[in-house]
């Protein structure tokens, strides 16, 4: 049997994807082509509702595909109706180990249906993979969060904090160096809670994400490492180590730190536990430190209490901080949960903010990006560029800069030169 594999969502999926075809590959499936394939895999989003439509779209075509289909991710725990929907489909959740016994199960024409994983199952680290980037490492450090967003269906799929412990990750960061692996990816669904449940369970409070990095520093090995997004309220409870841990050069000077709002009012409605001013005081101590540190953030535009003046303060916030890279998402309702019970805004409002949004972050974007132009140095070229060709190298501060060569440059740190910048990207030259 022939095995795909199509992942939607987060750095999170990818990873278990990769877990999934390791598990499949070491009892002798083949993982191949869509095309060439007898089963088909497809690890679901449920982040936002225009990728669910997507992913709703592609199950329906695989209906009449003449394809075996199983579903897997965060959409089947999250929304179960889905089971029901497409009978004929098998389902597993977030389970990755559980991926073998559904392909067995549906190469015998049986239906396998199990959402939730047994408590020993829960650390991923260690199952085998293969990794879809040979000089990237995707390390989970975590699963679940401690928060109760009132718009976000992740909970229901991903449940409670769940740290993975520290002897793991750190084995699992040595072995992908010493394979090969030139960025390691730290994801989880909040990388600044790392360690809360672990200091409860051991009643101490020594584990942290900066104690985290800074053991994975000192691992032996040429590798940069990427953090993944932490929210605000946890960032605030070790700003000063974390910023001191970020000066080692092992660390991409790349912070993810989601906002959600400019507006107080809309992130208690949205049980955040932050403020705006607490935004604010990550960015300018981390930029007081490292001028040229990438900030990156995520916004909702037209929550269902998001006032004009509360979307007003939303934009003045992006003027202030000037954030390098903005991920804009309109607000869609999210079945079972709360801001869904909420008076919602029509679609065209919502529609309409995220236009200005968007149109404020381009200006912002390009503003940034255009004082890199003429910038000179090493950046490691970490994959083939997603549009004309050519390859993405990353810079300290983790900038793409793409640059076009026939030569196959994977894996390999050159000094180059920025020659040019959008709002999104660069284009440079080798020197």
């Amino acid at each position: 049997m022939k095995i795909s594999i199509k992942t939607y969502g987060c750095a999170m999926n990818l990873a278990d994807s990769e877990r999934q075809a390791g598990l499949l590959k070491e009892q002798g499936f083949e993982i191949t082509s869509f095309r060439d394939s007898n089963i088909v895999i497809v690890n679901t989003c449920t982040v936002k509702t225009p990728t669910e439509h997507k992913i709703l779209k592609k199950l329906n075509e695989l209906k009449t595909s003449g394809k075996m289909v199983i579903v897997s991710g965060c959409m089947p725990p999250a929304i179960p109706g889905i089971i029901n929907k497409f009978p004929h489909f098998s389902f597993i959740g977030v389970n990755v180990s559980d991926i073998l016994e559904a392909v067995l199960c549906v190469k015998e024409g049986k239906r396998f249906v199990k959402l939730n994983a047994k408590e020993h199952e829960k650390c991923r680290i260690s199952i085998p993979k293969i990794r879809k980037n040979s000089v990237i490492e995707i390390i989970p450090i975590a699963e679940g969060c401690v928060g109760n967003c009132t718009y976000c269906q992740v909970k229901l799929a991903r449940g409670q904090l769940n740290s993975y412990p520290e002897k793991l990750i750190l084995k699992q960061v040595k072995i992908a160096s010493d394979k090969g692996a030139k960025e390691i990816w730290l994801t989880s669904q909040d990388n600044g809670a790392y360690g809360i449940d672990l200091n409860n369970r051991n009643n101490n409070n020594n584990k942290n994400l900066p104690g985290l990095l800074n053991k994975i520093t000192k691992i032996n090995g040429k590798f940069k490492v990427r953090v993944g997004m932490m929210n605000p309220n946890h960032v605030l409870n070790f700003l000063d180590e974390l910023i001191e841990i970020y000066k080692n050069n092992k660390i991409y000077k790349f912070l993810h730190i989601p906002v959600q709002s400019g507006d107080d009012n809309v992130l208690r409605d949205m049980n955040r536990r932050y403020s705006a001013n607490d935004f604010k005081k990550i960015v300018k101590k981390f930029r007081k430190v490292m001028k040229d540190i990438t900030i990156s953030t995520d916004v909702i535009v037209g929550f269902p209490t998001e006032t004009q003046e509360a979307f007003e303060n939303t934009i003045k916030l992006l003027q202030e901080t000037k954030p390098d890279i903005v991920n804009i998402s309109r607000y869609w309702e999210r079945a079972r949960t709360p801001a869904a019970e909420m008076k919602q805004h029509p679609g065209r409002l919502t529609k309409k903010r995220s236009r200005i949004i968007n149109k404020i972050f381009g200006e912002i974007g390009l503003e940034n990006n255009r004082k890199w132009i003429g910038w000179q140095g090493s950046a490691l070229f970490s994959e083939k560029a997603k549009k004309g060709g050519g390859w993405t190298a990353r810079n300290f501060a983790y900038k793409p800069i793409i640059v076009n060569s026939d030569k196959d440059l994977l894996g390999k740190e050159i000094n180059v030169k920025i020659t040019d910048a959008s709002f999104y990207d660069f284009r440079g030259e080798i020197i």
